[in-house]
């Protein structure tokens, strides 16, 4: 199961994320993810557990969990929609 980890503190390592899921079973990977043009995290990732009923248990107990001072939004991650992430403006639009 992917599972989307948001409200990551920006100092967070891949591997802080890797042990923190890793007291409910086996994590596949764990990655944050990073600006394309600052390599900066942006405070969110996804962990991969190939057991359903281990990434069901991690999220219920992560949910809302403090990770080094903020508290963890963990749930199960939603497949990327088609398309991508374009920017809308304020109306609805597309800024471009």
């Amino acid at each position: 199961m992917n599972i989307y980890v948001g409200n990551l503190p920006w100092e967070i390592q891949e591997e802080d994320l890797r042990k923190s899921f890793e007291e409910f079973g086996q994590v596949a990977s764990a990655t944050i993810i990073k600006d394309k043009f600052t390599n900066k995290p942006r405070g969110f990732g996804f962990v991969e557990m190939p057991e359903k009923e281990e990434a069901a248990a991690a999220i219920k107990a992560l949910n809302g969990k403090e990770l080094k001072g903020r508290p963890m939004k963990v749930n199960e991650a939603k497949p990327k929609t088609e398309g991508g992430n374009r920017e809308r403006d304020r109306f609805g639009g597309n800024r471009w």
